[in-house]
């Protein structure tokens, strides 16, 4: 019982107390967020802005009053004035006295030179106020108030002929109460701003920071190795929606990468298994057979072999991941496309010439790029020696063509041996096709050459270790181009599209 007492006594009063520190902690965070200090800087525009507003409208409203007050006494005065012109003083007495019997604010007073009452519903005045013809605001008394001055009016005064004095002026009592009212509209009109404005600062801060911990914490299980995740779109279109929209394929391609670099150790651990097993038997061969000078030489240069293609193999994967992030464009400059495929062509046609093949070319002039000139070509040298590698069996087709029509037993005819190379503009873009005449790629396969290391099964008796295809798929990456194989009908149709120099006419 004691225990239980302990638990939720004084000791227990922490507890208490932690949720005031977490609603501080929770508003201070709030506060600082660059939602609420935007939507806090809105609200102080906009509330210089009220104020500036609803002030001229109450200065104005105050103006118009004093106006209209003005132009009624002058109305007033003139009448008065006519009065007097037509009857003389005693007329305008009888007038003034008739007045100032009837309610409202207008106010009459006529004096004599010495500044005696005559008429009027005017009580008293400050000393000297009469001393001072034209117009005024001033304190005064009505009838039957005595000396109190507890009202203000504006009033016009003038000395008629034989020294009277006429008053003529209007209470502004009224307009006071409406510059009141106007001041407590202007008050409950500002912390009405203010507090909506306060509130809807909170609620925007609350709504964009409730987005924010929800990205921070999918960026935390990211850290954490759940490259999985990605961040939820609202669907808004907002600032928040396209942020989350980069990051996420951010860690697309970051995902892309991380299984590049999966497949290539899994594909380095059994493709290159072979050639490493192949080169210590030969040289363990070497060593237990090392008596002949001539048996050993043979060994030694059978092992450089299979390093220089070790070597190949991981310069090649060097290359492309370089390529693919990014790094190889220190080298960028303003080029020929169609001059690189020609060289390139003209490079290979001896080496096709020994297999039986024709190599041709067809190239369009002003083919500019902006890239690297090298690994365009070593693009173009990649997709050619594919070309002739895998069109070699259409030789020998065409050999054995031969011989059967030396037996007489030839086909219907002889399989064309041409691999042509080609360059051409196609809109904003440079393409660069090579094509063959062999057996070419089934279309479901075409995709899966792409990646590092894949070979089909038609190709694993012949020389490469699978890394041409990407290569050129990263170059074309790199100079943000696409790359595709297509159906040659028969044979293997290969496009290197690029995005060709905009000022390239000039």
């Amino acid at each position: 019982m004691s225990a239980r007492h302990a638990a939720t006594g004084p000791a227990g009063g922490a507890p208490s107390g932690a949720a005031p520190d977490g609603l501080l902690a929770r508003l201070g965070t709030l506060f600082r967020t660059t939602a609420f200090k935007l939507s806090l800087a809105y609200l102080l525009v906009f509330a210089a802005f009220a104020f500036f507003a609803l002030g001229y409208v109450a200065w104005n409203a105050r103006r118009v009053l004093d106006d209209q007050i003005v132009s009624t006494i002058e109305a007033e005065i003139n009448g008065l004035s006519d009065q007097y012109a037509s009857g003389g003083i005693r007329r305008l007495v009888s007038v003034v006295e008739r007045r100032s019997r009837e309610p409202g604010a207008s106010l009459y007073l006529v004096t004599t030179p010495a500044g005696e009452h005559v008429v009027g519903n005017v009580e008293s005045l400050p000393p000297g106020t009469l001393a001072e013809p034209g117009q005024t605001e001033t304190a005064y008394s009505r009838v039957g108030d005595g000396d109190r001055l507890d009202h203000r009016a504006i009033v016009r005064i003038f000395t008629l002929p034989g020294g009277f004095r006429l008053l003529v002026g209007r209470d502004v009592e009224e307009r006071d109460r409406l510059r009141a009212v106007i001041g407590r509209a202007f008050a409950w009109s500002l912390m009405l701003v203010v507090g909506l404005g306060f509130l809807g600062s909170w609620f925007i801060a609350q709504r964009v920071l409730k987005r924010v911990d929800h990205m921070t914490e999918i960026t935390r299980g990211i850290m954490a190795g759940d490259l999985d995740g990605r961040l939820a779109l609202a669907g808004t279109g907002d600032e928040l929606d396209r942020l989350a929209s980069n990051l996420n394929a951010m860690l697309d391609r970051i995902g892309e990468l991380m299984r590049g670099m999966r497949e290539v150790s899994d594909n380095i651990a059994h493709d290159l298994k072979t050639p490493l097993t192949r080169l210590r038997n030969k040289a363990d061969a070497a060593l237990r057979d090392g008596r002949d000078p001539d048996a050993l030489r043979a060994a030694l240069e059978a092992n450089i072999e299979e390093s220089d293609n070790l070597i190949r193999v991981f310069n090649a994967l060097l290359m492309i991941a370089r390529l693919e992030a990014g790094n190889a464009r220190e080298g960028l400059a303003d080029f020929d496309a169609g001059a690189v495929a020609l060289e390139v062509a003209e490079l290979y046609e001896a080496v096709a010439e020994e297999r039986g093949i024709a190599v041709t070319a067809e190239v369009e002039d002003g083919l500019v790029l902006h890239g690297s000139r090298e690994l365009i070509g070593q693009a173009v040298a990649n997709l050619i020696d594919n070309a002739l590698k895998y069109g070699a069996k259409a030789a020998e087709a065409k050999a054995a063509g031969a011989v059967a029509a030396e037996t007489g037993t030839a086909g219907a005819g002889a399989p064309d041996l041409t691999v042509s190379v080609s360059a051409r503009r196609e809109g904003g873009d440079v393409v660069l096709i090579v094509a063959d005449r062999g057996e070419g790629i089934p279309a479901s396969d075409r995709g899966r050459v792409l990646e590092r290391f894949v070979r089909l099964e038609t190709a694993r008796t012949r020389p490469g270790f699978g890394l041409g295809l990407s290569l050129v798929n990263a170059v074309a990456r790199l100079h943000q181009g696409s790359f595709a194989l297509e159906d040659n009908a028969p044979g293997l149709r290969a496009v290197l599209r690029l995005p060709a120099l905009r000022d390239a006419a000039a």
